[in-house]
């Protein structure tokens, strides 16, 4: 294809919506699906869904390590594009993250087979949950370690050109392939073996096989996407710096917030079991309030590395207020729905009178929490799609530990507040770093920092 047809192309101009509600779509079926797949496993075994759910913070660390690269590809595209950078340098962001992210894979799958069973042996498991923990991430993270990297890394290109709608498909065929091959591995449809662990773990690792190639194939007929294989050894090495110094910090900061959620459960822990259940039944009621916020979050992501690559920082200075505020009203207004019907909604998760009280409370102080989420996910996406990324991450690391974890501590235990005064302090680090990233933005010291 022409590179002059290419270049004519506006990717700025492409609506916020179209860019916005299949991000929405899609992490919504991601994390009905997450649920489906945990409800599906406790009718087959409790030492499965405890194998698995040991095994998840592992899956989870794999797929941090593939966001290096994706993150940064995404970032660094929509820079390029905005810019109407030539068909061949944005092959070369393309062709540098594929071969990045393939060698990335193989040593991890290498690692997986021969250091995942002696890790295992730190761990005091029973041996049918570390027999099922094995068989898992065995087939997962090993044998489709290499779909599920390329799955990520062809989705991120493909919302880089503004193609969500697509990826949001392929999100969901994907999905429904993991739940299919789960019920046919569990219940035994059509007189099939019942398979278990094992085949929840082919179901899942097929979901991101067929997405890989559901993937390739759009890509290979979207003719305005650069991505040929034709040269791949002679990328310039400051193509891979360049993605790497995106995708590293961002994938650091991932890293920090995660960590910092599993000290918080361990200081929950302490106040009893009641009270983690709480925890856990609370975050995944608000996981589909804030979803708008995280969709619109990424959307002015890739739109800001639009408007910052054509060289007009000034319209993304203006429009990233209006997302921002389109964001504050939908989770505000969604956890207000959420509290007026709470009732039922809680006791889908439980029949205990303690944790009923726990959740219903905590939804009431989550209004707090989604204010400065939204804050957070507009004005970071919007900070690191223009480039600016070590601001953002320095700081978000430096407050989820100052703020959030000492916060929660000090306002939890020692000053007695129990849960609320954990949920006091998440609340506050979200807001207070939301308010700073809305002053970075404000300063525009972030058009210092465009990659091209």
């Amino acid at each position: 294809m022409p590179e002059k047809t290419l270049q004519k192309q506006n990717r700025g101009a492409l609506p916020m919506v179209k860019l916005t509600l299949p991000i929405a779509m899609e992490q919504f079926f991601r994390i009905l699906v997450s649920s489906v797949d945990t409800m599906m496993l406790s009718s087959y075994s409790n030492d499965a869904v405890a194998a698995v759910g040991l095994v998840s913070q592992y899956v989870f660390f794999l797929n941090l390590l593939f966001a290096v690269i994706s993150t940064g590809c995404s970032i660094v595209l929509a820079q390029f594009i905005g810019a109407q950078k030539s068909r061949k340098e944005l092959n070369q962001i393309a062709q540098a993250s594929t071969l990045m992210i393939t060698l990335l894979s193989v040593f991890l799958m290498l690692l997986v087979f021969f250091g995942f069973k002696p890790l295992l042996g730190c761990y005091q498991l029973e041996d049918a949950v570390r027999d099922y923990a094995l068989k898992y991430f065995i087939i997962f993270g090993g044998i489709f370690c290499f779909f599920n990297a390329f799955s990520s890394l062809q989705g991120a290109i493909l919302r880089s050109y503004g193609y969500t709608s697509e990826a949001m498909v392929v999100s969901i065929i994907g999905n429904f392939v993991n739940v299919i091959g789960n019920a046919l591995s569990l219940y035994g449809w059509f007189g099939l073996p019942i398979l278990g662990v094992p085949g929840v773990a082919c179901a899942s690792g097929m979901s991101m096989l067929v997405s890989s190639v559901l993937l390739a194939i759009i890509i290979r007929r979207k003719k305005d996407v650069a991505f040929e294989l034709k040269g791949i050894f002679q990328v310039p090495k400051q193509v891979y710096k360049l993605i790497l110094s995106v995708g590293v910090p961002t994938a650091g900061e991932s890293l920090s917030y995660n960590i910092s959620q599993i000290v918080i459960m361990a200081m929950i822990s302490t106040l009893g079991t009641n009270a983690m259940s709480a925890q856990v039944y609370t975050m995944t009621i608000v996981r589909f309030v804030f979803i708008f916020a995280m969709a619109i979050g990424q959307a002015s992501q890739i739109k800001t590395g639009y408007y910052v690559g054509a060289k007009q920082s000034d319209i993304a200075y203006k429009k990233i207020f209006k997302y921002q505020l389109v964001a504050t009203v939908c989770s505000m207004v969604m956890i207000l729905i959420v509290n007026l019907v709470k009732a039922p909604i809680i006791r889908i998760f439980t029949d205990i009178d303690e944790v009923y009280d726990f959740v219903s409370t905590l939804l009431i102080f989550s209004s707090y929490i989604e204010f400065g989420r939204s804050l957070n996910l507009i004005y970071v996406g919007a900070l690191k799609g223009s480039g600016d990324v070590k601001f953002p991450v320095l700081y978000g690391i430096a407050s989820m530990w100052g703020i959030m974890v000492l916060g929660s501590y000090i306002m939890g235990i020692k000053l007695g507040l129990g849960l609320v005064g954990f949920w006091l302090g998440i609340g506050t680090d979200e807001t207070t770093r939301g308010i700073a990233m809305l002053i970075r933005w404000k300063s525009k010291r972030w058009q210092k920092h465009a990659l091209v």
